[in-house]
């Protein structure tokens, strides 16, 4: 978990925490109250609230993470079927700036599992606060890791249902965990801390029961959208070295990988 003013001292200038174009976690300090972080972050506190299934009168405690929008507004997880349209309408957005907010090349460029940011959004009422959807637990071996052996973890969960595994070095070859259709892939050879979110260059996985995996911070990417991908199938390579172009928020050499619609194999 990063301080603020440390993320901004990193990234520095025109990079900071104002600039940023991601979702963060924040580990809440002594002192903290919702109001307080809203503030610091420069977003409202309704912002705080929805996106971490929060009321006015949650009780937060030192230590707890709240996911941190990079702006006001509301996030989305998209599920099959859905529209970009249809996702903007229901939060009274505009397609046009949740296009460019998100980096997407049009509105059809969403898929399930796609986590959508839309700026200055609002929940439609009545308001209801709904617990954290439950994930559902995977067939034993149904993935495999995403990396060579051994398989090495470097940071637990995190957001969103993710684990990043490394040795250490990049240009490693990154395994499909399982079979499955390439839904998007995403490169840059921009080297900003933010692209796509700070997710850097990266893919995505639908696999046959429905649960979408995620790969971040590659450093190239050999399959296309469209894609059939056999599970163990090499896929692309492993990137996130500083200052490498297509990073992201990353300082190493390491994969994110995440999972959408069912537990994360590799998290406790």
């Amino acid at each position: 978990m990063i301080k603020p003013q440390v993320l901004a001292s990193l990234l520095g200038g025109e990079e900071g925490v104002n600039a940023r174009g991601g979702i963060i976690e924040y580990a809440v300090e002594q002192g903290d109250t919702l109001w307080s972080i809203a503030d610091k972050f420069g977003i409202s506190l309704e912002t705080v609230l929805w996106a971490n299934n929060l009321t006015k009168s949650s009780v937060i405690s030192p230590g707890k993470k709240l996911v941190i929008l990079p702006v006001s507004g509301t996030i989305h997880m998209v599920k099959a079927g859905e529209t970009l349209g249809e996702i903007v309408k229901k939060y009274k957005g505009d397609v046009t700036e949740v296009i460019a907010f998100n980096e997407l090349e049009d509105e059809n460029e969403v898929f399930a599992g796609d986590i959508v940011i839309i700026p200055n959004g609002i929940l439609p009422t009545p308001v209801v606060v709904k617990s954290a959807p439950v994930l559902a637990p995977l067939v034993a071996g149904y993935f495999i890791c995403p990396i060579a052996a051994p398989c090495r973890i470097t940071q637990k969960l995190h957001w969103y249902n993710a684990i990043d595994f490394s040795h250490g070095k990049c240009w490693e070859p990154i395994y499909a965990a399982a079979s499955g259709t390439v839904q998007k892939v995403k490169l840059t050879s921009s080297a900003s801390s933010w692209a796509f979110g700070g997710a850097g260059n990266h893919l995505t996985i639908l696999h046959a029961n429905g649960v979408v995996t995620f790969y971040g911070h590659l450093a190239s990417a050999i399959v296309s959208p469209g894609d059939t991908v056999s599970q163990g199938q090499v896929i692309g390579y492993m990137g996130g070295g500083w200052g490498m172009p297509g990073s992201g928020r990353s300082t190493g050499c390491h994969l994110h990988f995440g999972v959408t619609g069912a537990k994360n194999p590799f998290a406790p």
